[in-house]
C-alpha cells in the first residue's frame, strides 16, 4: 500500500517540480541536496560563532540559522523551483558581528532590526520588479565573469580549506604543509571527487566527500560527536530585533550597505547556479528571477526576526548542481536536512572542512568554464569581466568583486567612446557600488 502510495504520487511531484522536463529525477535531486548540504553544513558551526561574538546567546543563534537556512531553502524550491539553498552569508555575518556590533558599538538588537528593514526595501524592489529589470539587464560579459568570479572565490575557500593555500607575510598567500595528514586526505579527496564525476557517477561528490572524512578518522581528524542532542531554546533572540533603533538616521549607511551587499551577492549566485545548471535563458537573463528574489528577501527579514544576520542564496549550491540538482526538490532537501541538524547536530559537526573543501575546489574548476563564453575580442566586455573575476578572490568578497567589474564596465565603454552601450542598470550598481565604496573607506 505504502509503494502503491509513493507511486500514486510521483506524476505530481514530477510535473510541479518539472522533474522531465530538466531530465532529473527525485533521486538525483535529493543526492544533490545532501551534496549541497554537506558542503555548506559548516555554516551551523561558524555562524553561531560570530553571532555569539555579537553578544547573541550561542544555543539560540544555532537554532536560528538552522531555521533561517531550512525556510530560506524551502521558500526557494518552492516559489522559484531552483536548485539553490539559502543560509545566513559569510561575509555580512562578519560584517554584522565585528564592524557593526563591535566596530561601531551598535546592539545586537538594533543591528538584527537594519538587517530586517535591508530585507523589507529588498522586498520592495522585488515586488515592484525594478530588481528582476535590474539584474536582467547586467551585460552577459559580466554575467560570465560573474560566475568564473565566484568559482574563484569558491576555490580559494576550498584551498584554504584543503590546507594549500595559508597566510605569507611576505606574499600574502603561500603553499601549506603536504606534510599534514588532513592537507593530503583533502588532496586524495579532490582525486577522488573529480575522478567519480569524470566517470559520471550519480553522488560522486557526496561520496567523495564522506569517505574523505571515514579516511580521517584513523588519523584522529575526524571525530565522531554522537547522533541526537535536543535543539537549544530560540526565545534569546526571536522577534528582539529593534526596528525603531535601525530606523535612526545614523543607521542609514548600514541598511544600505546589507542591501547592496545581498542584492550583488545574490544576483552574483543565481547568475552563477542558473548558468551552470543550464536555467539562463540564451539572452542571459534568469528567468522566474522575481519568485527567487522574493524567497531571498523573504528569507533575510525571517532570518532577522529569528535572530541572525542576512540570510543569502549559497554559491555552495553549484556543488548540487554539479551532483545533477536542477529543481527546487534539491533545496527541499537541503531545507528538511537543516531542519533534522537541530537534532542531529553532533552528526552533522562531525564532517570536517578537509573533507568538504576538495567540492568547492572541483566546483570553482567547474565554474570557470564560463569565460569560454566571453567575447575575447572585445576589449570593454572582457576586460571588465576579468576585473568582476579576479577581484572577487583577492578582495574575498563577491560584491566587491560585482561593484569593481561594473565600474570597470562604465568607465571603459566611456573612455572607448561607446558610452551608448552602457545600459542604465549598469549605470546604477556602478554608482551605488563607488557610494559604498566611500562610505567604507
Amino acid at each position: 500500500m505504502l509503494h502503491h502510495s509513493i507511486t500514486r504520487s510521483t506524476p505530481a511531484l514530477e510535473r510541479f517540480f518539472e522533474l522531465a522536463e530538466r531530465g532529473t529525477t527525485p533521486r538525483r535531486e535529493m543526492m544533490a541536496g545532501l551534496a549541497t548540504f554537506l558542503t555548506m553544513a559548516y555554516i551551523v558551526v561558524v555562524n553561531p560563532g560570530m553571532m555569539a561574538a555579537a553578544g547573541i546567546d550561542h544555543g539560540a543563534a544555532f537554532v536560528a540559522t538552522c531555521l533561517a537556512a531550512a525556510i530560506g531553502s524551502a521558500l526557494m524550491g518552492l516559489l522559484a523551483n531552483y536548485p539553490v539553498a539559502l543560509a545566513p552569508g559569510m561575509g555580512l555575518n562578519a560584517y554584522f558581528a565585528f564592524a557593526v556590533v563591535g566596530g561601531m558599538g551598535i546592539s545586537w538588537q538594533v543591528a538584527l532590526g537594519a538587517v530586517f528593514i535591508s530585507g523589507l526595501i529588498f522586498f520592495a524592489v522585488s515586488v515592484t520588479g525594478f530588481r528582476e529589470w535590474l539584474i536582467n539587464a547586467i551585460p552577459l560579459s559580466l554575467k560570465l565573469g560573474i560566475a568564473a568570479g565566484i568559482g574563484f572565490f569558491l576555490g580559494l575557500i576550498g584551498l584554504r580549506g584543503m590546507g594549500l593555500v595559508v597566510d605569507n607575510p611576505a606574499t600574502l598567500v603561500g603553499l601549506g604543509s603536504f606534510r599534514e595528514p588532513a592537507t593530503l586526505l583533502s588532496c586524495l579527496g579532490f582525486i577522488l571527487i573529480a575522478g567519480l564525476v569524470a566517470r559520471g557517477v550519480t553522488g560522486g561528490i557526496v561520496i567523495g566527500i564522506l569517505a574523505t572524512a571515514l579516511l580521517g578518522i584513523p588519523f584522529g581528524l575526524t571525530t565522531f560527536n554522537g547522533v541526537f542532542a535536543m535543539p537549544p531554546s530560540l526565545a534569546p533572540t526571536f522577534l528582539q530585533m529593534d526596528l525603531a533603533g535601525a530606523l535612526g538616521l545614523g543607521l542609514v549607511g548600514i541598511v544600505f550597505t546589507f542591501f547592496l551587499v545581498d542584492l550583488l551577492d545574490n544576483a552574483g549566485t543565481l547568475i552563477a547556479t542558473t548558468h551552470r545548471a543550464g536555467l539562463m535563458n540564451k539572452d542571459g537573463s534568469v528567468p522566474r528571477l522575481g519568485r527567487a528574489l522574493m524567497a531571498d528577501s523573504g528569507g533575510a527579514m525571517i532570518g532577522a526576526a529569528l535572530g541572525t544576520s542576512t540570510t543569502v542564496s549559497y554559491i555552495e549550491s553549484a556543488a548540487g548542481v554539479q551532483a545533477g540538482g536542477r529543481t527546487g526538490l534539491t533545496a527541499l532537501t537541503v531545507a528538511a536536512l537543516f531542519l533534522l541538524t537541530l537534532f542531529l547536530a553532533p552528526l552533522a559537526t562531525s564532517i570536517p572542512a578537509f573533507a568538504t573543501a576538495p567540492a568547492l575546489v572541483l566546483v570553482a574548476c567547474l565554474m570557470a568554464q564560463s569565460l569560454r563564453d566571453i567575447a575575447w575580442d572585445d576589449t570593454t566586455e572582457y576586460l571588465p569581466a576579468i576585473v568582476t573575476a579576479l577581484a572577487m578572490p583577492f578582495t574575498f568578497s563577491i560584491a566587491t568583486g560585482i561593484g569593481l567589474g561594473f565600474i570597470a564596465y562604465a568607465l571603459v565603454k566611456v573612455v572607448a567612446g561607446r558610452a551608448g552601450q552602457v545600459g542604465g542598470a549598469v549605470w546604477v550598481i556602478a554608482a551605488a557600488s563607488a557610494l559604498k565604496f566611500w562610505l567604507q573607506s
